[in-house]
């Protein structure tokens, strides 16, 4: 059993962590499909590829065979993303009792992060006053390596002071349990999104729990097991 009294930073996804934006990927990822397509590329070969990293690779794609073109097509993609993700944040909800959570934080001497996929204007959409209860947030628009590059989870941390030793990293899917080990931070699991206690478990998550709101009062009692 560790004890975990000595985590001073704590670093969250967003979407299925901290709110829910309900944002149609299975729609996202045939729309951006379509428009690799419509500049004379076949979408076969990257269709395992999450969707920002098929619209990195379609990009390269478009620049080794119609060079001149990929820019328009990069702003294309990311312009689609951006509006589905903002349409959707529109009925987004910031799940119950995290405001409470994050306050319990700092007043408990801990410093917080968002590290997240979505556009800035989807997490304002439906966290407007997420400043002023996180200390940083980067989304995709604020740094050059978006997670599952651990560059993400390391700019935050360094934006904070905070070694990786003293930090966690709190989200709802595989990707960010493989962020936390890759950058050495406590990886801990929430159930209120993408994928179960078990594949959490299975990529790496150290800590389950039932939904990011039970986080300060689960730190309080520290340890892990």
């Amino acid at each position: 059993m560790n004890s975990i009294r000595s985590l001073k930073t704590i670093v969250f996804d967003f979407d299925g962590t901290v709110a829910g934006l309900t944002i149609d990927f299975a729609e996202m990822r045939r729309r951006v499909m379509d428009h690799l397509q419509s500049f004379g590329i076949s979408p076969d070969g990257l269709r395992k590829l999450y969707i920002l990293e098929m619209i990195a690779a379609g990009k390269k794609l478009i620049a080794s065979s119609m060079p001149g073109r990929e820019t328009n097509y990069e702003r294309g993609a990311l312009t689609l993303v951006r509006d589905m993700e903002v349409a959707a944040a529109q009925t987004g909800v910031l799940f119950y009792g995290i405001r409470e959570m994050l306050s319990l934080l700092r007043a408990q001497g801990r410093h917080t992060g968002v590290v997240t996929r979505n556009c800035r204007e989807a997490v304002e959409a439906v966290f407007p006053d997420i400043d002023v209860f996180v200390d940083v947030v980067l989304t995709r628009n604020d740094t050059p390596h978006v997670k599952p590059h651990p560059g993400h989870l390391h700019q935050a941390l360094k934006t904070l002071a905070a070694p990786a030793a003293t930090a966690a990293m709190v989200g709802d899917h595989k990707m960010d349990m493989h962020l936390a080990r890759d950058v050495g931070v406590l990886a801990i699991g929430v159930l209120t999104g993408h994928d179960t206690a078990r594949e959490l478990k299975e990529a790496g998550a150290e800590v389950i729990l039932a939904s990011a709101a039970d986080l300060a009062d689960f730190l309080s009692s520290g340890s892990v097991c």
